[in-house]
């Protein structure tokens, strides 16, 4: 089973826009980080979970990571997308690990997940197990 990450889609202001963010830049995105995760092997064939409003609401893969200057690392992954089912999630600083059983389902084809909903109302309602 493949391990993933977690990010806040900092500065988002809608799905829309998020999609829009990696419409344009063709078959691959690199994210800089400071660290190489100790787990990167385990991160390759897994996802990186955006979190946008609370919620874990999209996914890119993880492809590789690579050397970038000053002893960074880049996360490289698909600008492919892909809607999952919005789950409540808080909000962190930097990237966290995700276990697969704990990962969002993809949205099938033609589902859609609706307005993504207030962050407090959404783990209140998956609390009371309505989502």
């Amino acid at each position: 089973m493949p391990l993933h990450l977690t990010k806040v889609a900092f500065k988002a202001t809608s799905l829309d826009e998020m999609h829009g963010w990696f419409a344009d830049r063709g078959e691959v995105a690199k994210l800089t980080t400071r660290y190489l995760p100790k787990r990167h092997a385990e991160l390759i064939g897994g996802s990186l979970f955006w979190i946008f409003k609370r919620q874990l609401v999209a996914r890119s893969e993880i492809l590789g990571f690579e050397e970038a200057e000053g002893g960074r690392t880049h996360i490289v992954i698909s600008c492919k997308l892909i809607d999952v089912l919005p789950k409540p999630h808080r909000a962190h600083q930097g990237w966290r690990y995700l276990s697969d059983e704990d990962a969002p389902r993809d949205l099938a084809e033609g589902e859609v997940s609706g307005d993504v909903l207030p962050g407090k109302l959404a783990g209140d309602l998956a609390r009371l197990g309505l989502v």
